[in-house]
């Protein structure tokens, strides 16, 4: 195997044991916390993490045999059923990050009807659109027999080997990345903005109750007023950086694998296959990056992590506890025996 093979495998296999790891960690969060499962948020992530969690597991380690040996793992059958997950599963989460912004929008934009606004029942519906749309092209797919292995990318995948067809394929490919990729960028996009727009017109008017509050404590000590200010600097720039993480991670994650699919199937440039499995591993860091840019970043989680292991460290020594008082009443008892 070449170098940049041997790079690839490495990177696929630290990308499995990081992003397993990291969505187990939101799901035990999930489902040991009442305070998550109780906000509408919550479904979203739940619906992103077992996305991640079942892309990891299965599409994940299937390409990663895949760049070894250079073929499709494993028989025709294994390899559609992969390529119509992947197709699906990518597609869902991307739309989910899509909802997330759109609860954060709401809850922004109009927070006195928030509660109204985004219910259960309509975070359930906006989840049962997003499964009706993934599944929707991995199925057209799969009945037109366009999912098979593609040996640039190392991965089953949306695939045509019919050059009759190309023309249709095209259309397919296009409309699946401008109704999963594009639509999903554009929502996170216009929403940020929304929700960037408000957190600054809040900034400036703290800023200015900030500012009259300095001017008329005039014994105030000159540490404390730095120190003022200089939260005041770094809540201007709390929004922009969460915000930019949220677009960034996104366009940086999916645009260079939608972009080399797009010039791949729309022209003769040939395209590299290290550069093929780069883009497909760039996409896959979306599953590891999601956990920490969505929750595990979060003071709600990183609270309720701690929680969930001082609960684990105190039954844990109140288990050590009694076994030692078991033992130590145990040894009564044979002395007084003797």
């Amino acid at each position: 195997m070449e170098l940049w093979g041997v790079i690839g495998c490495l990177w696929l296999v630290v990308l499995i044991l990081a992003a397993l790891l990291s969505n187990i960690v939101v799901l035990i969060c999930f489902l040991g916390c009442p305070d998550i499962r109780e906000q509408v948020p919550g479904l979203f992530t739940l619906n992103l993490t077992l996305c991640n969690l079942l892309l990891t597991v299965i599409n994940m380690p299937l390409t990663l045999v895949g760049v070894i040996h250079g073929h499709q793992p494993g028989g025709e059958g294994l390899c559609r059923v992969a390529g119509f997950l992947e197709t699906f599963l990518t597609s869902n989460s991307m739309l989910s990050m899509a909802a997330l912004s759109i609860d954060r929008w709401v809850a922004v934009v109009f927070p006195l009807s928030y509660h109204s606004k985004m219910r259960y029942q309509d975070a359930a519906l906006i989840l049962l659109y997003s499964w009706i749309h993934s599944l929707a092209f991995p199925t057209v797919a799969l009945c037109l027999s366009w999912i098979g292995f593609h040996q640039i990318y190392g991965s089953c995948t949306l695939y045509n080997k019919r050059p009759e067809e190309e023309a249709s394929f095209l259309a397919f490919i296009v409309l699946f990345h401008l109704l999963s990729f594009l639509l999903s960028f554009l929502v996170l996009c216009v929403t940020y903005l929304q929700v960037l727009k408000v957190a600054r017109s809040h900034c400036r008017r703290i800023d200015v109750i900030t500012m009259q509050t300095l001017v008329l404590l005039v014994d105030l000590h000159p540490s404390v007023r730095q120190r003022c200010l200089e939260e005041q600097k770094r809540r201007r720039q709390r929004a922009t950086k969460k915000i930019s993480t949220f677009i960034g991670t996104f366009l940086l994650c999916f645009s260079p694998y939608v972009i080399t699919r797009l010039v791949e199937i729309s022209s003769s440039t040939p395209i590299s296959s290290h550069w093929g499995i780069v883009s497909r591993c760039l996409a896959y860091s979306k599953a590891l990056s999601d956990p920490f840019v969505y929750c595990l970043l979060r003071n709600q989680y990183k609270s309720c992590c701690r929680d969930l292991v001082n609960k684990l460290l105190k039954r844990s020594s109140a288990n050590s506890s009694a076994q030692r008082m078991n033992s130590y009443v145990g040894s009564l008892v044979l002395t007084t025996e003797q």
